[in-house]
C-alpha cells in the first residue's frame, strides 16, 4: 500500500549554499499525489513544483526542480532520501525559501522527525518502475547504471586523491528499511579547498563543520570525526537514493553509480525513460511490496542520539 504521514513534520535551519533560514512543513497527502514542493513565499498560484525527473534543471553541486513559472527548490537529495527509504509516497512539502534546510548534512534529522509523526498507511497499491534492461550514462570515468533487479540495490565506488578518503566502495540492498540503518546519518563532504572555492564564489554560506564533512589532506577537520569509516560513499548512496526518487515511484532495479554525482543520475533516469522497452510499471503485491524501502522501519532503528 501507499504511504503518506499521519501529521505534519516541521523543519526549521538555514540553507547550505544560501545560509538563509528557512521553514520547510511537510505535510499529509492523498493517495496517488506524489511529491510536491510548494514554496510559499512566491505568488498565489506559481508555487507548486512536482518531485520529478523532468523538472530537474542544471544546478551547481545540488538537485534543483522547477516549475514552468521558474519557482524552483534545491538541496532536495536529503529529503527525497528520507521519504523514499520511509517509503513514504505522498506529501506536500510547504517550504518559505528556494533551499531545503540543511541541517546536520545528513537524512537523518529529516529520518527522525518524520518517523515522530507516524506513518500512514492507504489504500491504494504501490506502483513501481521495474527496470526491464540495462541503461547506462558515462561522462568520463563516471558511469551511472540501471539493470533488473527484484528490489532497489545500491552499488557505489568512489576515488579521491586525499589519503583521509581514497578508493571506497559499498553494495546495499534497501529493503527492510536499510537506508534507515545503514545510509542516512551520512554527511556530506568536501575538502577544505573546495570550501574555500564556492565560498569565494559566494556558494556554501551557511556550511559550517556543523553540517559538513571536510578533510584536508589526511585530516577531518569536523569535530568527532566520522561516523562511519566509509562515510564519503555512504553519503553518495543517500544522494543517489534521493535523486532516483525523482522517478515517480519505487524502482525495482540495482543502481551502479561509479563517481557519479547529481547531474549522471539525473541523465539516467531521462535515458530509462526515453526507452519505452527498459521498464514498466508494476503494481506491488504483497510479495514485491514487502520488498520496497521502508517497510518494515521502527523508531528503534534511529539511534537515540537523532531522535526527535
Amino acid at each position: 500500500m501507499q504511504n503518506t504521514l499521519k501529521s505534519a513534520a516541521r523543519f526549521i535551519g538555514a540553507g547550505l549554499h544560501s545560509g538563509a533560514s528557512v521553514t520547510m512543513i511537510v505535510r499529509p497527502a492523498p493517495a496517488d499525489f506524489g511529491i510536491w514542493f510548494n514554496r510559499t513565499d512566491v505568488a498565489e498560484g506559481t508555487g507548486m513544483i512536482p518531485a520529478r525527473w523532468d523538472c530537474v534543471v542544471q544546478s551547481r553541486l545540488c538537485t534543483l526542480v522547477a516549475n514552468d513559472d521558474g519557482v524552483s527548490v534545491s538541496t532536495i537529495e536529503h529529503i527525497m532520501a528520507a521519504l523514499a527509504g520511509l517509503g513514504i509516497h505522498n506529501a506536500q512539502i510547504d517550504i518559505d525559501g528556494p533551499e531545503v534546510p540543511i541541517l546536520d548534512g545528513s537524512s537523518i534529522p529529516f529520518v527522525a522527525g518524520l518517523l515522530a509523526r507516524g506513518v500512514r498507511a492507504q489504500s491504494v497499491p504501490v506502483r513501481a518502475i521495474r527496470v526491464l534492461k540495462p541503461v547506462e550514462v558515462r561522462d568520463g570515468a563516471a558511469l551511472a547504471r540501471l539493470d533488473p533487479a527484484d528490489m532497489l540495490e545500491i552499488d557505489f565506488s568512489i576515488e579521491f586523491s586525499e589519503p583521509a578518503i581514497g578508493h571506497q566502495g559499498l553494495r546495499l540492498n534497501m529493503a527492510n528499511g536499510a537506508f534507515v540503518r545503514e545510509l542516512s546519518d551520512s554527511r556530506t563532504f568536501c575538502l577544505q579547498a573546495d570550501v574555500d572555492r564556492m565560498r569565494a564564489g559566494g556558494l556554501a554560506r551557511g556550511g559550517t563543520l556543523d553540517n559538513a564533512v571536510v578533510f584536508d589532506g589526511g585530516r577531518v577537520l569536523t569535530p568527532g570525526g566520522l561516523r562511519h569509516d566509509d562515510e564519503p560513499v555512504r553519503h553518495k548512496m543517500l544522494d543517489a537514493m534521493g535523486d532516483l526518487a525523482l522517478a515517480g515511484g519505487p524502482l525495482l532495479a540495482r543502481y551502479t553509480g561509479v563517481r557519479a554525482g547529481h547531474a549522471l543520475t539525473n541523465r539516467l533516469l531521462r535515458e530509462l525513460f526515453a526507452t519505452p522497452d527498459a521498464f514498466e510499471v508494476d503494481t506491488c503485491g504483497l510479495m514485491t511490496g514487502g520488498k520496497l524501502p521502508g517497510v518494515g522501519v521502527r523508531p528503534a532503528d534511529v539511534p537515540a542520539r537523532f531522535c526527535a
